[in-house]
């Protein structure tokens, strides 16, 4: 494992050189951050915090997902099995980078929601074929099971991913008509992982490219547990957070399940883009 990971570091650095010699030509073939991130994630991998074979960090890949979340979602299914192949996701943006657009190409099938009128023309053709649904509107914790219930929803999707911004916290604790097998959700890692801290409730409110928004991790493992989940790792930037139903988890996952274990520090610098601090 070690050596692997040593011919990656390696690798970086070879690129990390080319990169400057093409600059002398005045050509850039290679985006500074991108080789940067990549760095640096190599190193974290040689932490013993990272050693675990079973720490979802280790299995990131990036294929239409903002970060490395297309790599971790399939190495949680390579754990606990696929049964209906349905995903939902809240917060798809223009439906070009989010967590579920890679799941299409395998055949699964879902619904997407966002306030956006349509997604672009690359997932018009899944809609026109039936396999993916799209719901467009305001969604809020008052209206949530109705709009799943409208669209026919299984009651036991495979997965779910949520990234409402200043509300995803509210929504997921509204959720009543799903169960899903495998959620995805958005947290705030400004905060530690041992602090409670929740946004409040506005469901008018876009989020205004501040820190407030959602919730911290260890808000999110709390709910969680009371909704029957636990929470199993989180993405190298901070970002997202991944919980398993807890029936599916045993054996599979690194316990204990908590935000002291599993929480990333954010590392939004490392993307070139970041929050601008404003907690209250």
């Amino acid at each position: 494992m070690l050596k692997s990971i040593y011919r990656k570091l390696a690798i970086v650095r070879e690129l990390v050189q080319l990169r400057d010699q093409n600059r002398q030509f005045g050509h850039d073939y290679f985006l500074s951050t991108a080789i940067q991130r990549e760095y640096y994630r190599q190193q974290l991998l040689l932490s013993p915090r990272y050693a675990h074979a079973q720490h979802l960090f280790r299995f990131e890949a990036k294929y239409f997902s903002q970060n490395g979340e297309d790599g971790i979602i399939r190495e949680i299914f390579n754990r606990i099995g696929i049964t209906n192949s349905f995903f939902v996701e809240f917060g798809v943006g223009e439906g070009t980078e989010n967590n579920t657009a890679c799941l299409l190409f395998q055949n699964w099938c879902g619904l997407w929601v966002d306030a956006n009128p349509q997604p672009r023309k690359q997932a018009r053709s899944f809609i026109k074929s039936g396999r993916l649904q799209f719901h467009s509107g305001i969604v809020t914790r008052d209206n949530v099971n109705e709009i799943l219930k409208q669209m026919k929803v299984p009651s036991d999707p495979d997965l779910l991913s949520i990234d409402m911004d200043l509300n995803t916290y509210h929504i997921w604790q509204a959720m009543e008509v799903i169960r899903p097998r495998a959620v995805v959700v958005e947290y705030n890692a400004n905060f530690p992982p041992s602090v409670e801290w929740i946004a409040d409730y506005n469901p008018p409110q876009f989020w205004d490219h501040t820190s407030y928004f959602g919730a911290s991790l260890k808000s999110y493992e709390i709910l969680g547990t009371r909704l029957g989940y636990c929470l199993v790792g989180c993405d190298f930037m901070g970002v997202n957070a991944f919980f398993i139903r807890h029936d599916l988890c045993s054996g599979k996952f690194i316990s204990p399940y908590t935000s002291e274990m599993h929480y990333e520090p954010p590392r939004f610098g490392t993307a070139g883009f970041g929050h601008v601090i404003r907690l209250a």
